[in-house]
Parts: structure tokens; C-alpha cells; sequence
């Protein structure tokens, strides 16, 4: 492997972790599975032989007809998917790699998401059980980031803030690790992108700092917080993604 070798690993790691996330948390778990190994270019049969079991038992889960697989089968077809396209060349990896790799060693983005169509604010405050603290409900999203607040101040460059915005900038930022808002609201302050609305995890509405709060209102952004844990949003939000 060459020198961006760490940069293959890593994104392999976030390959698997969307497809692992997109499986199990679909509806319709084989047809799912189905769409990523169409999407890797690869047969039944090749995807079956690399995992020694018949053709049809793929079919069968693929179709429904089987039962759900768990994540152990899950992770092995995941596996099977990675390394058939490694052996040939990594064709599938490298194209999903220049997406990732705008992500890559930020350790600040704990978790980013692209919803499958727009989720109304109240729809998403409802399902985190936040607290609007100023703004309004009536905003389409179309993603969401989970951010460590602290290592986000310590550890990102003003070039690389707009990344956590992902595809769109129509998207929730929720920061985590906070005391009072205030230094998130700043750092959305300074800069030339806005989001669509600013979720505090962690913090009762009371202990919001008035600056913070201030600070939403001047640039119309809804502000709410949230004592649900980081996991568990991201549960909330990903279950029943539409």
C-alpha cells in the first residue's frame, strides 16, 4: 500500500460504519443489502462464494424471504463486499474515499448525517425531546452534525469549520461537552456559513448563556437544547430515516 494507505484504512472504517448503519436501521434490511452490493458491482454468487454459503441463502435474505441477518452475518458480508473490492483494486473504496476524506482526522465531527429527505426542526425536536430556546420550529433540515464542542475549539481551523456542514448547510450543528452555549454561538458568529438551527446537548434551558442566546436571536438562528445523550440523538434521528 502507498503512502495515503492510513487514508484508505480510515475511509475503509467509515465505509463499513455507513453501510453496517444503513442495513441495520433500514426497514427493509435486504433490499438494503441488495442496493450496496449492486452498488459495488458484485454478484450473488461471487459475494456467496467468498462467504462459502450457498447463493440463495444471499437471495433469501436480499428478498426477505429469511429472516433479518444480525450484525455478525451483517458484519461478514460487509467484510466480504470490502476485500472482493479490494482484490480488485479498490475501485469502490477509492471512490467513496475523496467523500470521506474531507472528514478524515477531524475528531471533533463525532457523528454527520444526511437525512433521505428533509425533516422539519419541530418533527426533529421532537424525536431528541428538545427545548426550543428562541427561534422558530418551522425549518427544513437536511442533515444533522454531533460536534465535541471542546476539541472543535481546540483542535479546528477556521478553513475546516464549514466541513461540518457536510452536504448542505440546511442541517442541525449539536454540540456536545458545553457548560453554557456561549462558545459554540461565537465560533457559528465568526463565521460566513450559518445552520439551519443550533441544538446544546447536555444543558437544561435555564443555564443557557444570555450571549448565547443573544447571539442566535441576532442571527435568526433557532437555538434549543436537548438532555438526551449523543447515542441515543443519533438513534432517535437515524431510526426510520426517511
Amino acid at each position: 500500500m502507498n503512502s495515503s494507505g492510513g487514508e484508505i484504512s480510515n475511509a475503509r472504517g467509515l465505509l463499513a460504519e455507513k453501510i453496517a448503519g444503513e442495513i441495520t436501521l433500514s426497514t427493509n434490511p435486504g433490499e438494503t443489502l441488495r442496493k450496496w452490493r449492486r452498488n459495488f458491482g458484485i454478484t450473488q454468487t461471487d459475494l456467496s462464494n467468498h462467504l462459502g454459503i450457498s447463493p440463495s441463502v444471499i437471495s433469501d435474505y436480499e428478498s426477505g424471504r429469511r429472516k433479518s441477518p444480525g450484525i455478525l452475518i451483517i458484519s461478514k458480508i460487509i467484510d466480504a463486499l470490502l476485500k472482493i473490492d479490494e482484490d480488485r483494486g479498490c475501485n469502490m473504496l477509492r471512490a467513496y474515499e475523496s467523500m470521506f476524506s474531507e472528514f478524515l482526522g477531524l475528531e471533533s465531527i463525532c457523528s454527520i448525517c444526511e437525512f433521505k429527505a428533509p425533516l422539519v426542526l419541530s418533527e426533529m425536536a421532537e424525536r431528541i425531546g428538545a427545548s426550543l430556546i428562541c427561534g422558530s420550529l418551522e425549518v427544513s433540515l437536511n442533515g444533522y452534525t454531533i460536534i465535541d464542542s471542546l476539541k472543535a475549539i481546540v483542535d479546528l481551523m477556521p478553513d475546516q469549520f464549514q466541513k461540518i456542514y457536510g452536504r448542505s448547510t440546511a442541517r442541525a450543528l449539536i454540540f456536545t461537552g458545553i457548560s453554557s452555549g456561549k462558545s459554540p454561538l461565537v465560533a457559528v458568529r465568526v463565521t460566513n456559513l450559518k445552520p439551519g438551527a443550533i441544538i446544546l446537548q447536555g444543558l437544561l434551558p435555564d443555564k443557557v448563556d444570555p450571549v448565547a442566546i443573544r447571539i442566535a436571536q441576532v442571527e435568526n438562528l433557532p437555538l434549543l437544547t436537548t438532555s438526551l445523550s449523543p447515542e441515543k440523538i443519533s438513534s432517535a434521528l437515524n431510526n426510520n430515516n426517511r
